[in-house]
């Protein structure tokens, strides 16, 4: 059977259409082939360059919270670090011991050994981390050796994920061989890609403790499509994010805070005196407490009412903080009107002096006084107990109740003075 010249010819056309989409196609598979080992063997250093940064990083995180654990010898906070770094997929392995060569927190998964120079050559260079705990006792101290952390990842999971990689690489390579011309991948490049890069280095370089500050990429031309949109989405999430921060932040030190003298709350006090207590011990230093009261101060409120008697709680707390002035001290209100002053590495005679100052401060304040029995001005008595918790058979609580026991007997000896333990 014969056919029209025509259609032969239309038949022509066809194959040889159909010869050059298959000759393209191989063309293009050979190029994503090759592009995709070059960009392999990118991503395999890339990767072993991301995966020491992201652990550098994370070990430099915990380090704070790794070292006061050691320093403490508080085995759950560091069970808490070590499966904080657990949870991360490649960790083999986890260890925080103290200074005296014992773990205080292990975590260890099974994991299948992995066998092959190309692995080994990959990342064996890289699984083990030795870090040395370094903790800061205050401002007068030399950062000390606490503890170390040991971490090991875990080969068969880098290769895993590296597969994973390579896998998805090569996918993509195809994928975007099969479906565009190489004129419209650069076009396509410089339209989407590098705008989104822009993007993620700005998140990247974001500080997780000023989300809200990160470094807003203008998108120029892109600022009404779906980039733009992408942009301003991820612009109030950082917001969204700082503002979870601040409010954090507040009621932590509303927490803290006494709100009417803008001091430390008696919360506070008990987690520092507890927190002192065990440093002093460790590091074989004194610790004195100061418990100031405001002598007759019931019959002020009565006689002046209760705002002249919060102005004064105030002054009175402007007072202490003028007499206690060392960062490493702390002054608090112990409630009503009540105070106290915990002066770390302070002898009794260092707190007698301190003590002495701050009756002083209070007297000088010159605030009138009708029912006290000192000349008609506001006046406090102080009572003050000093440990050492290393050498002393004593507790937090006694140290306390000495004070308290001193205050009570400088009100009995007429108020207006200083009683320390003999």
């Amino acid at each position: 059977m014969s056919h029209p010249p025509g259609m032969e010819r239309q038949h022509g056309r066809r194959s040889l259409t159909a010869k050059q989409a298959g000759l393209t196609l191989a063309i293009a598979l050979l190029l994503s082939i090759l592009a995709g080992t070059i960009e392999l063997a990118l991503d395999a250093r890339a990767m072993h360059q991301e995966i020491i940064r992201d652990t550098s990083y994370r070990l430099e995180l915990v380090h704070g919270t790794a070292a006061e654990a050691a320093f403490q010898l508080n085995p759950e906070l560091a069970t808490q670090v070590a499966d904080g770094l657990f949870s991360g997929g490649q960790v083999a392995s986890v260890t925080i011991s103290d200074d005296f060569g014992r773990a205080m927190a292990t975590r260890q998964r099974e994991y299948e050994p992995v066998s092959g120079w190309v692995a080994h050559a990959l990342f064996g260079d890289i699984l083990q981390y030795q870090q040395t705990l370094y903790y800061l006792a205050g401002p007068d101290h030399s950062p000390q050796p606490v503890g170390e952390l040991e971490l090991t990842l875990a080969l068969d999971r880098l290769i895993s994920d590296f597969t994973d990689r390579s896998l998805l690489i090569f996918t993509l390579g195809v994928a975007k061989a099969l479906a565009i011309a190489a004129l419209l991948a650069l076009v396509f490049h410089g339209f989407v890609t590098r705008p989104l890069l822009r993007v993620h280095a700005a998140i990247a370089g974001t500080d997780p403790r000023q989300p809200g500050r990160w470094p807003k990429p203008d998108m120029g031309r892109h600022g009404n499509d779906e980039l733009g949109h992408l942009v301003e989405s991820v612009d109030q999430l950082m917001l969204a994010f700082q503002e979870g921060l601040d409010q954090r932040d507040q009621l932590h030190q509303i927490s803290t805070m006494d709100g009417l003298t803008g001091i430390a709350n008696r919360r506070h006090f008990d987690a520092f005196i507890a927190r002192e207590w065990q440093r002093a011990r460790r590091n074989g230093y004194a610790l004195s407490v100061v418990f100031i009261d405001i002598d007759h101060f019931k019959e002020f409120n009565d006689h002046y009412g209760h705002v002249a008697g919060d102005d004064t709680l105030r002054a009175v707390a402007e007072a202490l903080t003028r007499a206690v002035n060392r960062a490493s001290d702390l002054v608090a209100r112990y409630g009503g009107e009540e105070f106290v002053c915990v002066l770390p590495d302070t002898d009794l005679q260092g707190a007698l002096r301190v003590a002495d100052q701050i009756r002083k401060e209070i007297r000088a304040l010159g605030i009138p006084h009708a029912y006290s029995t000192q000349s008609g001005r506001l006046t406090a008595s102080l009572g003050v107990a000093s440990s050492v918790p290393a050498h002393d058979n004593a507790s937090v609580d006694e140290l306390m109740a000495q004070a308290d026991g001193q205050l009570y007997r400088a009100k009995r000896q007429g108020r207006d003075q200083v009683a320390a333990q003999t």
